[in-house]
């Protein structure tokens, strides 16, 4: 038998994994000897990730919470691999596969390496080319000991090639994220801001903002949030907030009467929102592969982005971090001149078909 132990460190991370269990639970079905153990390793407490959150997902709780908590990024991978080593020494298992870029995605691969233990990565070979971003060290020290590389794009094969990774171990795959979004789309629903506020189909924007670089900095995020309301003409401006970025926000009185921030809602109510959204203003990577998919268009807060594909097939734009950018991108945007998404390969829903497929050959 096969066994594998699956790692999430943070709530992203059970969108991406969810599919691989729904591939191994099919692959069981139909008689292949493979086995799951899942990890949380509790890098992010998330009160919202209850029992329903799971049952939405139709994934069963996770085996193991290593509530290995916050702290520095020192602390918190020192403690996600003291609590890791401990997990793998009392349940032994041939493969950790990890997703994304969290800190638990690199601690965990360290760990399983020292007790030679094979890796394998969901995501892996994407690079934004900025070492002041944790989640780049992560992928970078993380594809550097990984035995299999499952990757979402051609960009990110040939990042893997000129890193000296051999073709027989990169297999294009696609993206598990969009297993969970196009499996879900029929479950979307509204959340209460929707009847409150009166809300229509693309009469609003969506707004996230979360990254040190955009939040931390009080007068660039007081910048930025006042040419977005600026320039959104008189739609009302919907923010779910980052609890990171609420403290921050409570200083800067920045008010205005379109502008709501709201609690983060939870995946299937924050995706209505998206879908039916005028727009999606965010520096979330993640969104903007969501965004493209539903056609919805992405303005990102970012001077660059590990995910191209969402660009050059998409309906992202990189925006930047600079606060005069964004009008006339909101210009383009109420002229109608929005581009469309054109085909992404491979982000088709069968991408965890194709990596249990992979992993049992």
């Amino acid at each position: 038998m096969k066994k594998i132990t699956l790692i999430a460190g943070a709530r992203p991370n059970f969108m991406k994994i969810a599919p691989i269990i729904h591939a191994i639970h099919e692959a069981q079905s139909q008689g292949t000897d493979i086995a799951y153990r899942l990890v949380h390793t509790g890098q992010h407490y998330d009160k919202k990730m209850s029992g329903s959150f799971f049952e939405q997902l139709d994934i069963p709780e996770p085996h193991s919470n290593l509530e290995a908590g916050g702290g520095t990024q020192a602390a918190q991978t020192a403690n996600i691999m003291l609590r890791f080593e401990q997990e793998l020494l009392a349940n032994p298992t041939d493969l950790v596969l990890v997703v994304g870029d969290v800190t638990s995605t690199m601690a965990c691969s360290i760990t399983a390496k020292k007790l030679n233990i094979k890796v394998a990565h969901v995501e892996a070979g994407i690079r934004s080319g900025d070492l002041s971003m944790p989640e780049e060290i992560n992928r970078m020290l993380t594809d550097a000991i990984t035995d299999i590389f499952f990757t979402t794009s051609e960009l990110a094969n040939s990042n893997l090639r000129q890193a000296g990774v051999p073709d027989s171990r990169i297999h294009f795959v696609g993206n598990t994220m969009i297993d969970t979004l196009l499996k879900q789309r029929p479950n979307f629903k509204a959340p209460p801001i929707w009847n409150d506020l009166g809300l229509t189909k693309e009469q609003y924007i969506v707004l996230t903002l979360h990254r040190p670089a955009n939040v931390d900095q009080e007068t660039q995020l007081k910048a930025m949030l006042e040419k977005i309301i600026a320039h959104t003409e008189n739609l009302p401006l919907v923010f779910p907030v980052h609890p990171r970025t609420a403290k921050i926000l409570e200083g800067l009185q920045v008010q205005d009467d379109r502008l709501h921030m709201i609690e983060p809602l939870s995946y299937l109510e924050f995706n209505y929102l998206v879908e039916n959204a005028k727009a999606v203003i965010t520096d979330s990577g993640g969104i903007t592969e969501e965004a493209s998919i539903m056609n919805v268009p992405c303005l990102t807060l970012r001077d660059n982005t590990e995910r191209p594909e969402t660009i050059t097939l998409g309906t992202n734009e990189l925006v930047g971090t600079n606060p005069d950018n964004i009008k006339p991108y909101l210009q383009k945007l109420f002229a109608g001149n929005w581009k469309q998404t054109q085909t992404i390969p491979m982000w088709d829903g069968q991408t965890a078909k194709r990596i249990i497929k992979v992993l049992t050959s």
